[in-house]
């Protein structure tokens, strides 16, 4: 059965959220930060990693899990290359301010690298893509997760799903790449259970061992299917042992025995174009590989393609204009908390 969607704008979306995060005690700052980061990812159509996510981080917050006064301090430095602790502080916040410092880094010299240990979910890990491009930055960044998908033949959940994002600044609208290493990520799963609608691919094995397009079979065991079936798995295992021997923290094995998403390993690595005798030509380059994909006949009649963060932009232009479409019971949820 269909669930039901409402649209909110992002101005009353903001707000309640800043009068929440306001009320668990984050400062000003970090409220609004908070605030405006999971509208953002709400308004580019990443509901998983925006407002729905919301119940779920006030619930690690009160539970412990979270701590609100918290924050990422450097550890350890290694000229370009820094060791960061995360504190266990919110992950929007620590990723923000990593990500700020690894492109202070870079535009000292010409890449750095800022690896962040004992941190929690960044949510989106999109939204440091765009930060660092508005900087004028390349980045390369990903994380560790809680074991949510069997490595390649296996039957259990061993490996992460770990978000893995790049992206490109561009005058035209950035390039950001942002992907989890498993088919669908386990909050778009979510989301489409909260629709009431089955996955478009396989998402997953179900508890008997076949794939499935269900999220509620899916989600029962949270077993997800690698992008790429074993290279997605082998991935998904270089991205984890890269994360912890970097950061020096959890690895996904570590992060399972919690029981919780928490103390995750994430890496921050930002590169400067502007320093290269070829700046003059960078965008002329882009738009070559663009127009070359872009042009080509589509499979089926009136699709087109796309290169990455180009349907972001355009769901954020359309939600600015409409509003945003939004679970009923998720809001109804947040409104909750801020009245409680």
């Amino acid at each position: 059965m269909t669930k039901k969607n409402i649209l909110i704008s992002s101005e009353e979306m903001q707000h309640l959220l800043y009068n929440l995060f306001f009320k668990y005690h984050f400062s000003v700052e970090k409220a609004k930060l908070l605030a405006q980061t999971y509208t953002k990812n709400t308004l580019d159509g990443v509901n998983s990693h925006g407002i729905n996510r919301v119940p779920l981080f006030i619930n690690y917050i009160e539970r412990g899990l979270v701590h609100v006064d918290a924050e990422a301090e450097k550890a350890e430095s290694f000229g370009s290359i820094e060791r960061w602790d995360g504190n266990l502080g919110p992950g929007i916040i620590n990723a923000t301010k990593c990500t700020k410092r690894a492109i202070e880094l870079a535009k000292s010299n010409g890449m750095g690298l800022v690896a962040l240990r004992n941190t929690n979910h960044w949510m989106r890990g999109g939204t440091y893509g765009w930060q660092a491009a508005e900087a004028g930055c390349i980045s390369i960044l990903f994380t560790n997760t809680l074991p949510n998908m069997p490595p390649w033949g296996g039957k259990e959940s061993r490996i992460g799903n770990n978000p893995f994002i790049v992206s490109i600044p561009r005058k035209e609208g950035h390039i950001v790449l942002d992907m989890a290493i498993s088919q669908f990520s386990f909050g778009k799963i979510n989301e489409y259970k909260l629709k009431g609608e089955k996955l478009p691919y396989f998402g997953g094995w179900d508890s008997d061992d076949e794939l499935s397009n269900d999220p509620e079979k899916i989600l029962t065991r949270e077993r997800g299917l690698p992008i790429g079936y074993w290279k997605g798995s082998a991935l998904s295992m270089i991205l984890d042992m890269l994360a912890t021997l970097l950061t020096a923290g959890n690895s996904t094995y570590k992060i399972g025995l919690k029981g919780h998403e928490t103390a995750v390993s994430q890496i921050f690595l930002c590169i400067y174009p502007e320093l290269f005798n070829d700046k003059n030509i960078q965008e002329t380059l882009l738009n070559e590989i663009i127009n070359y994909t872009h042009n080509v006949e589509p499979m089926c009649p009136g699709d087109k393609t796309y290169y990455p963060g180009e349907r972001s932009l355009k769901t954020r232009i359309k939600n600015l204009k409409e509003g945003m479409s939004i679970s009923e019971e998720i809001w109804n949820n947040v409104l909750e908390l801020a009245k409680k």
